[in-house]
């Protein structure tokens, strides 16, 4: 099966996404960023270590806000909340290995009240190979871990996101 994924105006196939094995899906991308695996980032085996594809999950978080003309570090300096995660998927589809290039294409599936949905596709550059396919799930807290709302341009900006796109992850 393969996948059919856009981001802007750029299209290319992948196999199936996360949770739809065997159905044609379509994964819009908001984000995309570009890296390339470090030695240090593969295990014994010569493969990239299954728990780097969450720090590449959060690269892709990151690039996401800055997309959207926000800032991560702001949300905290200037409004004193976090986006803390509070459950991650991963689905490992194929190695990444040494000096692969990789792109990591972020895309928000939903958003209510202070709970925040977010989707990834990490595929290897130079076959655009799907590699790991993920979500995280996540809660607007401030500085004492209380829920709250997200703050007021980053909620527009991201339900503004919503209502653009076609999302069928």
């Amino acid at each position: 099966m393969r996948l059919a994924y856009m981001c802007g105006k750029k299209t290319c196939h992948w196999r199936s996404s996360y949770g739809f094995p065997y159905t044609m899906q379509m994964f819009y991308c908001h984000a995309e960023a570009r890296l390339r695996v470090r030695y240090a980032e593969t295990d014994q085996m010569g493969v990239v270590y299954h728990a780097n594809y969450l720090v590449w999950f959060e690269v892709g978080r990151v690039e996401l806000m800055r997309e959207l003309g926000l800032e991560y570090k702001l949300l905290e300096r200037d409004f004193g909340c976090m986006i803390a995660v509070v459950e991650a998927k991963a689905r490992y589809r194929s190695p990444a290995r040494y000096d692969d290039e990789i792109a990591v294409r972020t895309s928000l599936a939903a958003m209510r009240g202070s709970v925040l949905k977010i989707v990834y596709q990490v595929a290897r550059v130079s076959d655009d190979a799907l590699l790991c396919e993920g979500e995280t799930m996540h809660v607007v807290v401030d500085r004492a871990m209380k829920k709250r709302l997200l703050p007021a341009p980053y909620a527009e900006a991201f339900g503004e996101l919503l209502r653009q796109k076609p999302h069928q992850v």
